[in-house]
This record gives C-alpha cells, sequence and structure tokens, in this order.
C-alpha cells in the first residue's frame, strides 16, 4: 500500500507514544512530538493522512508501529528532510519547522508517483 507510505510525511496518527527526552544540553529546540498532515496534490494516493512523529535530537522517527521505516532530521534552524519508506517505494519530504509548526512539500517515488505538502504542529 504505497498510498499510505507516501501520505505518511505529513500525517501523524493521534496517539503518540512518549519517549524519554535527552537532557537539555544535547536537546534540539524541535525535539519532541509532532502531528503531521500529509496532502496528496498530484497522484493516485490517498488525499490525506495524520500521523505522529517524533524528533529525538533533531532526529526524527515515526511514532506508531513498524509498518513504515521513517528516517530524518531537522537541522538547527529548522530545516527538515523525512524519508518515508516501505518496500522498494519511497516518499521524501523537505520543508521547515518552526518552534510550533512547519510546513513543506513532499514526493514519492514506487508504483504511481504522487506529490502534495504537509503541515506539522508541535503536540
Amino acid at each position: 500500500m504505497l498510498r499510505f507510505g507516501y501520505a505518511l510525511l505529513v500525517a501523524v496518527p493521534a496517539t503518540l507514544i512518549s519517549l524519554d527526552m535527552p537532557s537539555s544540553a544535547s536537546a534540539s529546540p524541535f525535539d519532541g512530538r509532532w502531528s503531521v498532515m500529509i496532502e496528496t496534490d498530484k497522484g493516485t494516493c490517498d488525499r490525506a493522512y495524520r500521523y505522529g512523529l517524533v524528533i529525538n535530537n533533531g532526529k526524527v522517527s515515526y511514532a506508531g508501529g513498524n509498518d513504515f521505516e521513517v528516517t530524518g532530521r531537522v537541522t538547527p534552524t529548522g530545516n527538515v528532510h523525512v524519508r518515508v519508506a516501505r518496500g522498494p517505494s519511497y516518499a521524501d519530504g523537505h520543508g521547515r519547522l518552526g518552534r510550533d509548526s512547519g510546513a513543506g512539500t513532499w514526493k514519492g517515488v514506487g508504483s504511481g508517483q504522487c506529490s502534495g505538502r504537509w503541515l506539522a504542529e508541535r503536540r
């Protein structure tokens, strides 16, 4: 189900997990739980999804199960790149985070070319 994987870039599940956060000396200003809405503008992917992501020391991960491989980084200035993969298909998202929200675009590669935008908010 590649559509679901593409949408993962912007969507974040309503149920988020808690992680122990590192000390403030090593923490990124963007660390914490985020809700991300992924919207499809082009392609045959589902219209929108919401998912939970966690940022820990600037590293992005999925707050859900093992359905997808989510990798990514947030720079100290808020620039973000995330890749969501499922099997040979993946979607890349780029954008920028602020203190409590962010936005960007995404593009999928695999069976079905989809693209769109994402919106994030801190939880």
